[in-house]
């Protein structure tokens, strides 16, 4: 069965010290059953399970059938929690292997709500079937918004109850990740004082995420540099939709510079940049234009864990780090306001161009707009005109924007082609991902599909998303999120 499949595991990470990882398998479950399944991923991954009936399917993707030649493992990793350090790991997932695609691409695949593990603590190592789906819903639409992300391949209920504040369903969710390692993998292992296995680990890191930069002068700092590129990136990219994570901890926080952990997240509807939707978030500091200052600060704990492997003299190391961390804050700098010009269709480089950004910011919060139809409404075929638009300080700062298009040298045609591949039509709007989880609790899921359905022609301008695009009520700002453990 499993060669019919295509299933290629090659599990190098498994191969590492036991003190980073445990061995372990999934609990099995009662009566899993499938709820959705994400057949593209499965078959861009080289994987066919034409010939399995949903039966089989349900017993693979909840661990009760493990697929030949994985090799399951829970990891260990450390993290500041709201900026308090806690020792962690696993404590409801299981990577069931490294799956290696026809593409030669290397993945996790990992079980999210599959049972206890060394990591639990007091937990009981299950997920809810609510919070699985909202990460499947979220962590697809964030691919097609074309921002690196894990995946997800499936959702199985367990026929198991899970006790919260009340009995919920149980559900594990398959996640595709490029790896799970963390800033918070490299804290556990600094946290030992192990040197030898901070250098297994960084070696790991290196082959397996930039093998380019190997033979570098100083691997470890181009490390170091490189993993900053890569949040300053992804983090603008979470700007440029208006996704605020919700958890930006340490632990939370990828080496290879994907989206992980869909817990607390959620997208701003209406334009403030002190929004947080997290539950737990009392102080917002995880708020939405918080977000490049905490990867920074993320970062320089990164930084401290390879202090050992940047130069045997501590003092030199340090100001080495502290050197390369300083220039994050004007690498997102230059990121954002690229990025912010293509959300207005600015080509070239004006000296007024900050201050046309921030002021369209400052009067989106001052009226209440909201983030994703505002730079829809700009992206539209008759630019001279825009109803949004409608009171003397916005009508101001449009003639400001139309003047500036003038400089562009360019056909207003590429100017709307710049901003309808940047700004999406459509995102998950919390107040629809709501309705589509209650209609998928109560087993109706086509509000489900079609969501994702749409979500994939995210940057077409056509009608039939329009009922994506309806804002919620002025309730919605005290919106909140959980994370479901």
């Amino acid at each position: 069965m499993d060669n019919k499949i295509g299933w290629h595991f090659d599990n190098t990470y498994a191969r590492l010290s036991e003190k980073i990882l445990t061995k372990i398998k999934p609990v099995a479950v009662k009566k899993p059953k499938i709820v959705i399944f994400n057949h593209e991923l499965s078959k861009s991954l080289g994987l066919n399970f034409s010939h399995i009936d949903n039966k089989n399917l349900a017993s693979i993707f909840s661990g009760n059938s493990l697929p030949e030649k994985s090799e399951c493992i829970a990891q260990a990793y450390a993290g500041h929690q709201f900026g308090h350090f806690a020792i962690l790991g696993d404590g409801r997932a299981i990577i069931i292997g490294e799956h290696i695609s026809k593409n030669n691409k290397r993945v996790d695949i990992q079980f999210k709500g599959s049972g206890k593990t060394p990591y639990s603590r007091s937990g009981d190592g299950r997920a809810v079937l609510g919070p699985m789906l909202r990460e499947y819903i979220i962590s697809e639409a964030m691919h097609f918004l074309k921002i690196p992300t894990t995946r997800s391949l499936a959702v199985v209920e367990t026929g198991e109850q899970v006790i919260r504040e009340t009995p919920m369903k149980g559900a594990i969710l398959t996640r595709v990740a490029d790896s799970h390692i963390r800033v918070g993998t490299f804290q556990y292992v600094a946290m030992t004082g192990d040197k030898k296995n901070l250098k297994t680990l960084f070696d790991y890191t290196i082959k397996r995420h930039y093998p380019n930069i190997e033979k570098s002068n100083n691997c470890t700092i181009e490390l170091l540099k490189t993993v900053m590129e890569k949040q300053a990136k992804l983090i603008t990219d979470w700007m440029r939709v208006g996704f605020i994570h919700g958890v930006m901890n340490t632990d939370n926080m990828t080496i290879s510079g994907e989206t992980i952990d869909y817990g607390p997240c959620a997208f701003m509807d209406f334009y403030n940049p002190k929004t947080v939707f997290s539950s737990i978030d009392h102080y917002g500091r995880y708020a939405y234009f918080n977000q490049p200052s905490i990867a920074h600060w993320n970062l320089a704990r990164f930084a401290e864990t390879l202090l050992p492997l940047i130069h045997k003299n501590k003092d030199t190391a340090i100001a080495m780090a502290k050197e390369t961390i300083n220039g994050f804050t004007s690498m997102f700098r230059k990121c954002w306001i690229k990025m912010m010009r293509k959300k207005l269709g600015l080509f070239g480089e004006e000296v007024e161009d900050e201050k046309l950004i921030n002021e369209l910011l400052s009067l989106m919060h001052e009226n209440k707009l909201d983030y994703t139809n505002t730079f829809l409404s700009l992206t539209n075929k008759d630019i001279t005109t825009n109803k949004l638009f409608n009171n003397q300080s916005l009508i101001n700062w449009h003639q400001k924007w139309k003047k500036r298009l003038v400089k562009n040298n360019s056909a207003i045609d590429n100017s709307i082609n710049l901003m309808e591949s940047t700004n999406p039509s459509i995102i998950p709007r919390n107040h629809i991902v709501e309705k589509v989880l209650e209609s998928a609790e109560n087993e109706d899921l086509l509000p489900l599909e079609n969501l994702i359905k749409a979500m994939k022609n995210t940057y077409d301008y056509t009608l039939e998303n329009s009922e994506y695009q309806s804002t919620p009520n002025r309730d919605s700002e005290n919106y909140r999120t959980f994370c479901g453990t």
